[in-house]
């Protein structure tokens, strides 16, 4: 209705406080004053020190490592806030943990995923914000409405200032990521190679075959999450012993964990791309081949086309 004035506050769980002043910043306005903390049994605690009545409240949390504790202090931060009469709550969250879990992958196991669609909207989210969900049918978990933004178009940006005129293939780690790899490639006007590789158990891979002439060309491995970087390194390896001039990555989610960084710093990799949905640790700061692009810009964006009740599609360009 005309005259109204939409208000929106933001609010940062403990994941990725960088990532949450940096959207603040864009968006020109301070974080929300909360306090995240933890009793003596590491029970997690919320005050919120701010009248939020009648707001539209944006909570910026990754569900990352430590999973279950993100997790929990998302949940209680939207029931807080739900409790304290928000207008709307919307839960940001750059990666959406338990993702990967979205059907069942044998007998007797869970669909965590939608476990924790569930568990949001019961502790009161009246909308997801997200980035280049695992599995797309995610979106189908939820009664509410759920913007999943996508790297893309950041990725494209810096593929382009980085690599120039260089004869660029864009190459998929596997079979289930060709979707995703097609399209940048279709975006940067390039060729497409994709990796076949043979599961035995999980967290193990066996590169079996590369599809596709990787010969003296420039090569950019596309995937939207590295956890403990063998499949990458070992997709790497084989473009590389197919004749590749190089081999780069380019992944929306460095979770990373174990070894991971240590085997992609001794890999062929000469840089790997990150976004900062994920707060870099400290070794992957310290990694010579390791790199972060912020997506502050773009949730700032997102978020306010959802204040606004304006376009978030627009942002897929």
């Amino acid at each position: 209705m005309p005259g109204i004035i939409r208000t929106m506050k933001i609010v940062a769980c403990n994941s990725n406080l960088p990532l949450a002043e940096a959207v603040a910043t864009e968006l020109g306005m301070p974080l929300c004053n909360v306090t995240v903390r933890r009793f003596a049994d590491m029970e997690v605690f919320v005050e919120i020190h701010e009248n939020v009545r009648g707001e539209d409240v944006f909570v910026v949390q990754s569900t990352c490592t430590p999973t279950n504790d993100n997790l929990m202090e998302l949940l209680i931060m939207l029931d807080a806030l739900r409790r304290g009469s928000a207008r709307r709550i919307t839960a940001v969250m750059p990666y959406f943990g338990y993702a990967r879990q979205d059907r069942k992958s044998g007998p007797r196991t869970p669909i965590s995923a939608k476990l924790v669609a569930n568990l949001l909207v019961e502790a009161g989210a009246n909308r997801v914000l997200t980035l280049d969900l695992h599995a797309m049918q995610i979106q189908g978990f939820f009664d509410i409405p759920v913007d999943n933004l996508y790297a893309a178009p950041l990725f494209v940006r810096d593929i382009k200032e980085r690599y120039g005129d260089r004869d660029l293939m864009i190459v998929s780690p596997d079979v289930g990521g060709v979707v995703r790899a097609r399209q940048l490639a279709q975006r940067l006007n390039t060729d497409l190679a994709i990796i076949d590789k043979r599961r035995e158990r999980a967290g193990v891979s066996e590169v079996m075959n590369v599809i596709g002439d990787v010969k003296g060309r420039h090569c950019l491995l596309v995937d939207d999450i590295v956890d403990s970087g063998g499949s990458l390194c070992n997709a790497a390896q084989a473009i590389f012993n197919n004749g590749a001039a190089s081999v780069g990555a380019y992944v929306t989610h460095g979770v990373l964990t174990g070894s991971a960084v240590e085997r992609i710093s001794n890999s062929c990799i000469e840089m790997l791309t990150l976004t900062d949905s994920i707060k870099a640790t400290e070794s992957v700061t310290a990694a010579a081949n390791i790199r972060q692009i912020t997506i502050a810009g773009l949730l700032a964006r997102a978020m306010r086309a959802v204040s606004d009740e304006s376009s978030v599609s627009s942002l897929f360009d």
